[in-house]
């Protein structure tokens, strides 16, 4: 599926909704949630995203940001996806807060692999409908739905 990002979320790093004051606090707490799951220590994780921060905006507009990065402890893509109860400043094109937030960090070594996924995740969230459905959902579930189908399909089965 064109909207399907399963592959990006197999650790099922949805945080849901949220509240935050600042960009730095949004991809600390992102940073500290994969850092957990995976076993990587969460302030490596901000150090390689705010590094690539500081190269230009990850605000790609319509409320979305998605801030990415490579790191060394990796072996494959991965992602996290946070909805804020309100928007943060991300420095987007559109000079819109962003409030629909994912996070993908890739391996070091995957030049190809890592620009897949960031156009995955673009192709995705350029999708009005999608964005839509995601903010008006009030679940961590609801969210996997739209953003994971074949994950749901899979563990119906």
């Amino acid at each position: 599926m064109a909207n399907d990002l399963t592959s990006l979320l197999k650790e099922g790093i949805v945080l849901g909704l949220q509240s935050s004051d600042s960009r730095k606090q949004v991809l600390w707490t992102m940073a500290e949630a994969i850092g957990d799951k995976l076993g990587i220590e969460g302030r490596d994780i901000l150090d390689a995203v705010i590094e690539r921060e500081n190269l230009g905006s990850t605000g790609v507009g319509e409320g979305v940001a998605i801030p990415h990065a490579r790191v060394k402890a990796l072996t494959a893509p991965v992602g996290a996806f946070v909805r804020l109860n309100e928007g943060v400043d991300f420095d987007a094109i559109d000079g819109r807060a962003c409030d629909l937030i994912f996070m993908l960090l890739a391996p070091h070594s995957s030049g190809a692999d890592h620009l897949r996924a960031l156009a995955q995740v673009s192709r995705t969230f350029r999708n009005g409908d999608l964005r839509d459905r995601l903010r008006t959902v009030e679940t961590v579930e609801e969210i996997t739905e739209i953003l994971c189908p074949s994950m749901i399909e899979v563990s119906a089965a």
